[in-house]
């Protein structure tokens, strides 16, 4: 029988080998953790972060009631950055005052520099830091529907301005301006309870057509409603201000 070549057999068992390598290298898991960057599928964000891709100026989160008080929380943001966080409504009074003065500046800069709600409350200022994170996560939920508003519907935002007080209790007022221009106005707060509930029926609803006709906080104020007007008013102004309007 004839004998192989030497030569011949190492080639051959060299193409055997590269063969080999080839076919392991093609059976590499799609669940290799690059995998997914290298498709361009971005990673999932984790929940409660700050929304990214564009979001700018200030959003107010709704107001958490807390044992000892609300809780309130404005978010400054740039390019869909937390740049700014402060409380506009905190406990006060007696000992909530010191409590607030120790824990709020604390808490505002844990969301600066963790860009979500996934913060640590403050130690003895339990109350106000659950209420400060209900509250942060409102306004980032606001942001991230507002982003999603402004890629969608041509810039169109949320806004919900301050708490203003009033001797009948408080009004707060959000408004959804598009193009510049107010296209909605509602009142998330006002005075209830007993004849405040007759006023706010009947001039709440004038108010916020008024809001929209106008396209500013220059309303007239709703006779027999002096209070609950100029609370409206202001409260408007506020989330204008936001608007850069």
């Amino acid at each position: 029988m004839r004998k192989s070549h030497p030569v011949r057999r190492a080639v051959l068992a060299g193409a055997a080998t590269v063969s080999g390598i080839v076919l392991l290298l093609s059976l590499k898991p799609a669940s290799d953790p690059g995998s997914a960057q290298a498709a361009g599928q971005a990673p999932p964000a984790a929940a409660g972060q700050a929304p990214q891709g564009g979001v700018n100026g200030a959003v107010t989160g709704d107001a958490a009631q807390t044992q000892y008080g609300a809780v309130q929380v404005r978010l400054t943001m740039n390019n869909g950055k937390i740049t700014q966080a402060e409380a506009v409504q905190a406990p006060k009074g007696g000992r909530s005052d010191q409590i607030t003065a120790s824990s709020v500046p604390r808490l505002n800069q844990a969301v600066v520099a963790a860009q979500s709600a996934d913060i640590d409350a403050v130690s003895g200022a339990t109350y106000t830091s659950a209420g400060y994170k209900k509250s942060l996560q409102s306004a980032l939920d606001k942001a991230k529907a507002s982003g999603g508003a402004q890629q969608g519907a041509g810039g169109a935002q949320t806004l919900t301005g301050d708490v203003a007080q009033t001797q009948y209790g408080p009004v707060q007022v959000r408004v959804t301006v598009a193009g510049g221009k107010i296209t909605k106005a509602e009142a998330v707060q006002a005075p209830k309870g007993g004849r405040s509930d007759q006023i706010t029926s009947s001039s709440v609803p004038r108010l916020n057509q008024a809001a929209v006709a106008a396209g500013s906080a220059d309303i007239d104020a709703v006779s027999g409603a002096t209070y609950t007007s100029a609370g409206y008013k202001k409260s408007l102004q506020s989330a204008l201000d936001q608007a850069g309007g």
